[in-house]
């Protein structure tokens, strides 16, 4: 009770998305991104990744990949927005499909779909929905993959959480979480591990920004990564593995 004198109402539903946002976008949320390095597990045994080319490798990442994944987000966070009534199950199915399609490395996509779906049901059991209990339901009728990002996006508009602020938070998390994966594979301390996210935060305000003055327009998204899909094919091969991916 005492926490709370002071605070309008309004006030209080402001803070509390902003809470509910830093939870889901905290690496120990458990929906298991923490057991997947999208490929980047063997890129390092090939040692085609080492510590000192590191932030040039994860800039150029998040220019492909990571721009990718932010049209999806923003286009299920719009879609979430246009049926706050009535979400269109044909919509969301094949938003999720497009990105699939994408996802050429079997690894990263399931994934990116385990992600997803772990991630959304996880959402819809902490708070009463009608949009994600429908899209919850509407992937396990058609067995459709549903992915991290577009579920991330679809819960930004489910919470009522402003739609710069989804889409920084989930690109935040994306690369801290690539980042505490190449601690444990290549000799990257806390400081410089600290410094590179700290130095690369501009690059995904403005990587958003781009997405949003084209509207997420995701048939105008691209993503050229081969290098990271040849990693991801490759990665059950190693006879030993830190990750599932």
């Amino acid at each position: 009770m005492e926490i709370a004198v002071g605070l309008s109402i309004m006030d209080k539903t402001r803070q509390v998305p902003l809470l509910w946002l830093l939870q889901l976008s905290d690496t120990a949320l458990p929906i298991g991104v923490l057991n997947h390095s999208f490929g980047l597990e063997n890129l390092a045994v090939e040692e085609s990744l080492s510590s000192d080319g590191l932030e040039a490798f994860l800039f150029e990442y998040l220019e492909e990949i990571g721009s990718f994944e932010i049209y999806f987000c923003g286009a299920a966070y719009r879609l979430g927005i246009a049926g706050r009534d009535r979400l269109s199950m044909e919509q969301w199915l094949d938003l999720n499909s497009q990105f699939s399609a994408f996802k050429l490395a079997r690894e990263s996509r399931s994934a990116s779909a385990t992600l997803g779906r772990r991630f959304l049901r996880l959402v819809n059991g902490l708070v009463e929905s009608p949009i994600l209990a429908a899209a919850v339901a509407a992937a396990q009728e058609t067995e459709t993959d549903i992915h991290h990002c577009t579920a991330f996006g679809l819960a930004g508009t489910a919470l009522g959480i402003d739609e710069e602020a989804t889409l920084l938070a989930y690109t935040h998390q994306s690369l801290a979480n690539l980042i505490s994966a190449c601690q444990r594979l290549l000799p990257l301390g806390q400081t410089q591990a600290t410094r590179m996210l700290w130095d690369l935060k501009p690059l995904l305000v403005e990587l958003v920004r781009r997405a949003q003055e084209n509207d997420f327009d995701v048939d105008e998204a691209a993503c050229f990564a081969p290098l990271i899909e040849v990693g991801s094919m490759r990665h059950p091969t190693l006879p030993t593995r830190l990750f599932i991916s």
